[in-house]
């Protein structure tokens, strides 16, 4: 039986999208046991190449279908559902869509991006839990913080924020990214008090606290022994050298990006989707992989966004993936204000009680399609048609059993 990596006919026949000509599994399966054998990997980070490698293989087993009417059989493998695993992230973003429409309410939305500086990747990369917790946190804050302004606002917001790691060239670049809405809650509840129509908060301002926020909270773990120095930022570790690195930071502006408001909440949601379940890099963007060399697809945006290709040794392209898995079961996307859970629902059902809209009309139907495969399970979906002949459906006959044997 062959070992394929995405369900195949016994003709060739794919039963679902074509798959890339060249995936970071391939990367993984060709040069992950001497990348292993030469840089020191984490646990989870051997566990990520672990699951990208044998990501619907007959590793992780899998099971056969028949068609009833030409009799084509049909392999498919299980995917990993690691999230950090290119081809395993269109079923979880299609189920966090559907969660997320019963949160939208009737009013536009913001997108902003708070970035931190470069400076701080050697730190960042030694701390990742603290100070990628100590982003959201900040950027949170910030917007909050003009929000219950009455000058501003004077009101709460609903905040969902997510956190990405990476640029375009798989570079550490670490930012969130926060869908925000068009207004808020005042704080006696008896009041919807709408944004500016064009643009939040100015971003030079929200910039400044943003920085102040972040940097007050570092060396608040700092003094309570809650960072480690280890590698490039060994050097902090001396009184004298931190203060100097602090104040650099404190010297530099941090960006902050504002976009102007969407047209409505389901479109707000259906873009942020794009993020949320998003990896460092899409197997779409590989243009060749071979020779000890990766070859990718990337947007220069100093050059007007302009689409070049990269060249890296497998080895430095491995290196920059695995700078972007994170901690175990940290939480990649979060909710604030509005849309916190402890009193989510109350505060929700008071806006929309507000904005005198029934609580239904406000979920807004999405497609929730997706371009990737979904996660394979142990049994196909029963309305599957045959690939090859269009006509008939696939039935179930066989299960595979893991091949433990089978190499990652």
């Amino acid at each position: 039986m062959p070992e394929l990596s995405s369900p195949t006919t016994a003709t060739g026949v794919e039963p679902h999208s074509p798959r890339p000509r060249f995936e970071v599994a391939d990367i993984v399966r060709t040069y992950g046991e001497a990348f292993r054998a030469t840089h020191p990997v984490s646990p989870e980070q051997a566990r990520v190449l672990r699951a990208i490698g044998q990501c619907r293989t007959a590793a992780l087993g899998g099971h056969v279908e028949a068609c009833e009417t030409c009799g084509v059989e049909c392999i498919s493998y299980n995917s990993c559902r690691n999230r950090h695993c290119p081809k395993c992230q269109g079923a979880a973003r299609a189920k966090w869509l559907a969660a997320e429409q019963a949160l939208l309410l009737p009013v536009p939305y913001f997108h902003l991006v708070f970035t931190l500086p470069h400076q701080l990747n050697p730190l960042l990369r030694v701390n990742q839990r603290a100070l990628y917790g100590l982003v959201f946190q900040a950027a949170a804050q910030t917007l909050q913080e003009f929000a219950h302004d009455p000058k501003h606002l004077g009101a709460e917001l609903g905040i969902t924020a997510v956190l990405h790691t990476w640029g375009q060239t798989l570079t550490e670049h670490v930012h969130v990214h926060c869908i925000v809405t068009g207004g808020g809650l005042s704080a006696q509840g008896t009041q919807w008090r709408p944004s500016r129509r064009r643009f939040l908060f100015a971003v030079q301002a929200l910039s400044r606290v943003f920085r102040g926020k972040y940097l007050a909270g570092l060396s608040r773990l700092q003094a309570q022994r809650r960072l480690r120095f280890v590698g490039a930022s060994a050097v902090l570790a001396e009184e004298r050298t931190w203060g100097a690195f602090l104040q650099q930071l404190h010297r530099r502006p941090w960006v902050v990006y504002s976009k102007p408001p969407f047209g409505g909440p389901a479109q707000a949601l259906k873009y942020l989707s794009r993020y949320t379940h998003r990896v460092a890099i899409s197997n779409a963007r590989l243009v060749c992989v071979g020779d000890g060399v990766v070859r990718f697809r990337y947007k220069d945006y100093a050059a007007g966004a302009t689409t070049k290709v990269m060249e890296l040794r497998a080895e430095e392209f491995l290196r920059r993936f695995l700078l972007h898995v994170v901690p175990p079961h940290f939480v990649r996307i979060r909710h604030f204000g509005l849309l916190a859970n402890r009193l989510r629902q109350d505060k929700l059902t008071r806006c929309r009680q507000l904005l005198a809209v029934a609580a239904a009309a406000a979920v807004a139907a999405l497609p929730l399609r997706t371009t990737e495969p979904a996660a394979a399970g142990p049994a196909p979906t029963a309305a599957a048609l045959c690939p090859a002949c269009g006509v008939g459906r696939l039935r179930l006959i066989e299960l595979l059993a893991p091949h433990r044997g089978h190499p990652p």
